[in-house]
């Protein structure tokens, strides 16, 4: 599955929380080594952020315009299901 999505219309930021051991965390860090890159190089001035922190549950957050954000659960998700779940904010 590839990575090559291009953010437009009213999103505005991606950020995603993570545990950098937690089992529920596991996907996440396996999304961030296989497709971040890709996902970034498609998305060069796209404000994808990563943020780690010791026992957080795993979440994407999305912001849009006018300053809605929306949180998604990553919990327990494997890398192409959190790529999913990233497709389905960008839409």
């Amino acid at each position: 599955m590839s990575a090559g999505i291009k953010f437009s219309g009213a999103l505005r930021e991606l950020r995603v929380h993570l545990c950098q051991t937690s089992p529920a965390s596991k996907g996440v860090r396996e999304f961030i080594e296989k497709h971040y890159v890709e996902l970034k190089s498609s998305n060069p001035k796209f404000p994808i952020l990563i943020r780690e922190c010791s026992g957080v549950e795993p979440k994407l957050w999305a912001r849009f315009e006018q300053g809605k954000e929306k949180a998604i659960s990553l919990k327990d998700l494997s890398a192409s299901d959190v790529l999913c779940k990233i497709k389905s904010v960008a839409n």
